[in-house]
């Protein structure tokens, strides 16, 4: 077939190199740019496929997200601006890791098995970060695309959610949004505009935010989008691009695992300060006290303040949706004890990694899921958009409930469904501090978080341990479980737990208790545990005192 042809001829020109294997994880493909070329040119021929498949349009983001300036990655869009389903996950994996020589037989494998017929036309939406290694990998997966006869729609340089935003709109056919940079500032900055009109005498300062870009596409996007928030949001952006590098001691993954601020910040004391990661789809807020001391706001503080905001309007509108919180074994102890106890909201615990927390928020009426490290958002089912919908509509509503309503219509305006937006997220959590009338202490006194330690010691292989529990309880190897229970027991307010990494052979450890010292010294001790009964490698970790 002269299309098989084509795809034979162009992959010569982003051949794969001998040997090397990669895994298509939560996050996609992720590792040294100088490794990607292949895998790009493969991901353009199978989002092809998987358009052809599905009828739809589909997105590939190429971005390494969080991680250095050097890496690079590309992740799978599915039509809805969800993330690729997991068995289309296997093939990704399957195609990038077929030798030069076999490339072909495995397409027609994936051709077969989902019954695809080569004759449906096949779109596909590409976007890219600020990488320098971007443009041409991003030119590689056009490749893919156009040797299978698909058409491409080049977003260029777009955040990861934009990305996602942009798809979901394509094939709603508008219902969601016009599949435009500016129809995606344009929704966003309506929706904001209408909620903080709910928000008395703001002062200035009140309206004034510190925002990190991590030198990333963020940064790029919010100084376009600050004309559209007018008055309304006073951005000072540092880390713009202009001189340090992508995610260099700045960003959300920075200020979240090192607990301070970002270099190139210049905070006052109390000031709101908040940081993107590399693509923008995780954000954390911080700030620093009177005495100095750095306050981090994370994904968990994040969804607390959402969740209780949409609680209080659900309540004033007499609406009777089910709100609930979606969690990972990484969530603060004191979160989900203020949630469950103080809130009264239903919280779940899912496995680690967006697609898992995704999944189940979307079995709520409303479900809010926010990793800790700041990757989240809020699901309205199909069936709660419609109720409040026509409460809106209705005549008999009184004023309280018919205000609760509007709030809750912009909310839905405001938050892009598809996936975690720091841009969204940031706007959302704004709006809300301004309607309450609550400064960044104000937010931070909610609930006081447990001190906390991560930590991860390298193995020679992560497969040695097994989990369950929602990732809070190890199976295997043997002795280990009993063995953090022990360890547990010895210190106040304490858990632990253990869990392999989706990407390296380490094992990730957590533990909190009721001071930072003992935090730090049942992580400690974990860790010693995994070093011995897990295969560890290297030097024997260390006491962090």
């Amino acid at each position: 077939m002269a299309q098989f042809e084509k795809v034979s001829q162009k992959s010569k020109v982003h051949p794969k190199p001998e040997g090397l294997t990669l895994q298509y994880g939560t996050a996609g493909f992720r590792t040294h740019a100088t490794h990607l070329d292949h895998i790009m040119f493969r991901m353009g021929l199978l989002a092809t496929l998987r358009s052809k498949k599905t009828k739809s349009t589909i997105g590939v983001m190429v971005t390494a997200s969080h991680n250095p300036e050097e890496d690079n990655g590309v992740k799978l869009i599915d039509p809805m601006g969800e993330m690729v389903t997991v068995v289309w996950e296997g093939y990704a994996t399957q195609l990038a890791n077929a030798e030069q020589d076999s490339l072909l037989k495995e397409l027609k494998d994936i051709i077969k098995k989902e019954d695809i017929d080569m004759s449906e036309p096949a779109s596909v939406y590409i976007g890219k970060d600020t990488r320098p290694s971007s443009v041409s990998l991003s030119q590689a997966v056009l490749d893919g695309v156009s040797s299978l006869g698909g058409k491409t729609h080049d977003y260029g340089l777009v955040t990861t959610p934009q990305l996602h935003y942009m798809v979901c709109c394509c094939n709603t056919n508008g219902c969601y949004g016009s599949p435009t940079i500016e129809g995606y500032y344009q929704k966003l900055s309506q929706a904001f505009l209408q909620l903080t009109q709910n928000a008395l005498n703001r002062t200035d300062d009140q309206k004034r935010l510190l925002v990190d870009g991590a030198n990333g596409i963020g940064a790029l996007k919010m100084r376009e989008m600050e004309p559209f928030l007018r008055s309304e949001l006073q951005v000072v952006l540092s880390n713009d691009g202009s001189s340090g590098k992508l995610n260099h001691m700045c960003g959300a993954d920075y200020v979240k695992v090192q607990q301070k601020a970002p270099q190139g910040m210049n905070m006052g004391v109390g000031e709101r300060c908040c940081s993107f990661d590399g693509d923008a789809d995780r954000i954390v807020y911080y700030y620093t006290d009177s005495k100095g001391c750095f306050h981090l706001l994370d994904g968990d503080k994040i969804a607390t303040l959402i969740s209780t905001y949409l609680k209080e309007l659900l309540t004033q509108a007499e609406l009777n949706l089910q709100i609930a919180v979606v969690q990972t074994a990484y969530a603060n102890g004191s979160s989900t004890r203020y949630l469950e106890d103080v809130m009264k909201v239903t919280v779940c615990c899912t496995k680690t990694g967006v697609k898992h927390l995704h999944h189940a928020a979307q079995e709520y009426d409303i479900g809010v899921y926010f990793e800790a490290n700041g990757h989240g958002t809020v699901l309205f089912s199909k069936a709660a958009q419609k109720q409040i919908q026509e409460l809106m509509k209705d005549p008999n509503t009184n004023d309280e409930r018919k205000r609760a309503v509007k709030l809750l219509e912009s909310t839905i305006n405001l938050i892009n469904q598809t996936v975690g937006d720091a841009i969204s997220d940031m706007l959302v959590i704004e709006a809300v501090l301004a309607i309450r009338g609550m400064s960044a202490q104000d937010w931070d006194a909610i609930y006081t978080d447990l001190p906390n330690r991560q930590l991860k010691v390298t193995v020679s292989d992560r497969r040695v341990i097994d989990t369950t529990d929602a990732e809070r309880r190890a199976v295997s190897p043997k002795g280990l479980q009993d063995t953090i229970d022990m360890l547990v027991k010895k210190y106040k307010s304490a858990r632990s737990f253990v869990r392999p990494s989706g990407t390296e052979d380490v094992v990730r450890v957590y533990a909190e208790a009721d001071t930072q010292e003992s935090a730090d010294s049942l992580a400690h001790e974990v860790s010693l545990a995994v070093y011995r009964l897990a295969g560890g490698i290297g030097d024997e970790p260390k006491p962090l005192h």
